[in-house]
């Protein structure tokens, strides 16, 4: 098995090199990275959850410095804090359950059979489980099944006793770090498969003859626009280039290859041709807690432009795209600056950038941002791997993803220390 610590290195280099293209690649690269982490940590006999949770925060926070633009690496970690605490938090309670179960069978064996209370939810869960069957009122009447009851260990088995804890307590800690990896499976099934998921809803918002407006390149569009060619919806795409990186120009391409009817624009045409368009679908760098969106830049002029001529702006997100912060928490960098040469041939203007001038700074000054910010007032809906949503219930499903203890880890690092 690979040194974890080698494993950390290797793709802490790759954040900082920005080798990894996409929020997809690097989410699914970060869970099956925490997954190895989770599989190489020793647990402790006791509190296995916080070990698990420390070596977690540990790695994770250095995944997050190592490129905090892109907010998936945060956003996975965040996640598999939360399955942590859920899996612990289920096998605590299956476990008072069995105590529960336990001490009303001690408690029988001591009083009558027709004064014994009635019995808890645990007990009858218990039984349920144990019979393979949902409990029958006759089961809720009378008693639980012989089968579901627990042997009565007699006070000269101390020492049996004693080795039967201990044995549960090392179960346990097997079973934790099982139920956690298995989580983690299911986590990166899921981020995998989010695009074919969302791809699934496309006949339900395209429909005949409708134009598309689009910006720049998002496999996610691209996928969700040609799962609706499919299912036989004849429809237009708008493509608005996205400079300066004109990614636009890809997406064109590739949907003329896949047999869609395509017009290729400059981003300064939307408001001259947001008229003639029936939906805006665009894809996003992230969703953050208020339903706000971080997205290409000129998305935000997109949106604006939808607006206007009140068209549905419709946004397409996989789940692990979901943030728990808000735009304004200091942990979120909500841009990053790209190299000006995008922009401008650095030969043409060497004499407007000279700093060799003597004035001390040049008068030419060139500033690239790679991200706009659309606030969720600007958005008509969000579709994700479950489903459409409007942005006012955005915060609500991020609140089933993260615990609220992990959305600041540095602090909550450095409190524990």
């Amino acid at each position: 098995m690979p040194d974890t610590q080698a494993l950390v290195n290797d793709f802490l280099n790759k954040l900082k090199k920005r080798k990894i293209e996409g929020s997809q690649a690097t989410a699914k690269q970060t869970a099956e990275l925490l997954r190895s982490v989770i599989s190489q940590t020793r647990m402790p006999y006791t509190n296995q959850a916080a070990a698990l949770i420390h070596s977690v925060k540990a790695v994770g926070e250095r995944l997050i410095a190592a490129n905090p633009v892109e907010l998936a690496v945060g956003n996975v970690v965040r996640r598999v804090l939360h399955i942590i605490r859920e899996e612990d938090l289920s096998l605590t309670t299956a476990a008072m359950a069995g105590l529960n179960l336990s001490a009303e069978s001690d408690d029988e064996d001591d009083t009558d059979r027709d004064n014994h209370p009635a019995l808890s939810a645990a007990a009858i869960a218990a039984a349920s489980r144990s019979t393979l069957r949902p409990p029958s009122l006759q089961t809720l009447l009378e008693d639980v099944p012989d089968s579901a009851a627990v042997p009565h260990t007699s006070s000269s088995g101390g020492d049996s006793e004693g080795k039967s804890k201990s044995a549960d307590k090392s179960s346990r800690s097997r079973k934790l770090k099982h139920d956690v990896i298995e989580a983690v499976n299911e986590l990166i099934q899921d981020i995998s498969t989010c695009r074919e998921l969302i791809a699934e809803q496309a006949v339900e918002h395209i429909h005949q003859n409708e134009v598309i407006l689009t910006l720049g390149s998002s496999r996610t569009v691209l996928e969700f626009l040609c799962a609706a060619k499919e299912k036989k919806r004849s429809f237009r795409v708008f493509v608005a280039e996205g400079a300066p990186r004109y990614q636009g120009h890809l997406l064109a391409k590739e949907l003329v290859t896949r047999g869609l009817q395509t017009t290729l624009i400059t981003d300064s045409a939307v408001f001259a041709m947001i008229s003639r368009v029936n939906m805006v679908i665009v894809g996003a760098h992230a969703v953050m807690a208020n339903g706000g969106v971080i997205a290409p830049v000129g998305l935000n002029m997109v949106a604006l432009a939808a607006q206007k001529h009140a068209v549905p702006f419709v946004v397409l997100a996989g789940s692990h795209k979901l943030c728990p912060l808000y735009p304004h928490h200091p942990e979120v960098l909500l841009n990053e600056l790209r190299s000006p040469s995008e922009l401008l041939d650095f030969g043409e203007f060497s004499d407007c950038l000279d700093f060799g001038s003597g004035i001390g700074a040049p008068l030419l000054h060139v500033v690239n941002p790679t991200f706009d910010y659309v606030p969720p007032k600007l958005v008509s809906l969000f579709i994700t791997d479950t489903g459409g949503h409007n942005p006012s219930y955005m915060y609500r499903l991020i609140a089933d993803y993260y615990s609220a203890d992990d959305l600041v880890l540095e602090r909550r690092t450095a409190s524990g220390n």
